[in-house]
């Protein structure tokens, strides 16, 4: 009798990092084989889009975003939101970023992050695709950023790997916002992570991998890639007292509600 596996959503890796180089095709059938349906693969520079997007062109289940990282955000041409609009015509191109702000790393590039995460969020409302956020220790900066953005045109967005404060995640709900949650709320220390989550509404709640990054456990330490999806999708049910089965059958709605370019409708 063959296995049930719950069909789940892998909103957030990075396909083309050379931690894949070797076996990509191998990780895309380990993605699939765990039930893992579909991946979004992310583009942090622009420079790195046609690399990006060519994976997306080679894997039906995979599809991409592209936008400036905020640790990137100095070294890097300031993107346009002409540069954006024309990559979204693309039918791979699912969201925009991930962008953002980030203080623990890049905290002297804070207002050259602050000038591209403004560019990024024109772009989402220009086109009607998602705003993939990154924030590290910038709550208060974040808030009123997207908050402004939002008062003076509508946008959709994802708090990426969101493992930031109550407050912040109060307003991105507040906003129609979603987290996702990534390796990050598996962690035996992530407690008050796993608290946020839980207070926040089933219908606003995704998630990811960040794959190469943050794998799960077993796997912790080691190089994470999106069949891990499931791991923290098991750890996801437990905090919202379902089944794995209903907790990915929940997420991934909110996936294709949020990344309407992305299948949901096949």
């Amino acid at each position: 009798m063959t296995e049930f596996l719950p069909q789940i959503v892998d909103s957030h890796c990075h396909l083309d990092f050379p931690d894949f180089a070797e076996e990509l095709p191998e990780v895309v059938a380990r993605a699939q084989a765990a039930g893992v349906t579909r991946m979004v693969t992310i583009c942090t520079r622009l420079r790195s889009e046609p690399a990006v997007r060519a994976i997306a062109e080679r894997f039906d289940c995979v599809y991409y975003a592209a936008g400036t990282h905020p640790m990137s955000a100095h070294e890097e041409p300031l993107v346009t939101v002409e540069e954006l609009v024309a990559l979204a015509k693309h039918p791979k191109f699912v969201g925009l970023g991930e962008t953002g702000l980030d203080y623990h790393y890049t905290a002297e590039s804070a207002e050259i992050q602050k000038v591209s995460l403004r560019l990024h969020i024109e772009a989402a409302q220009e086109t009607g695709l998602p705003l993939i956020i990154h924030s590290r220790e910038a709550d208060d900066d974040m808030a009123a950023i997207l908050t402004e953005g939002m008062k003076a045109r509508p946008y959709s967005c994802v708090m990426h790997c969101f493992s930031s404060g109550e407050a912040l995640a109060r307003t991105a709900i507040d906003l129609g916002f979603y987290l996702s949650m990534s390796g990050v709320a598996t962690f035996p220390k992530s407690g008050e992570i796993r608290e946020i989550f839980s207070r926040a509404p089933l219908d606003r709640i995704l998630v990811e991998t960040d794959s190469p990054y943050l794998a799960p456990p077993p796997h912790r330490g080691r190089r994470n890639e999106p069949a891990y999806t499931a791991l923290t999708a098991k750890v996801g049910a437990e905090v919202f007292g379902l089944s794995l089965a209903d907790f990915a059958a929940a997420t991934t709605a909110n996936f294709d509600r949020l990344f309407w370019k992305a299948g949901g409708a096949k």
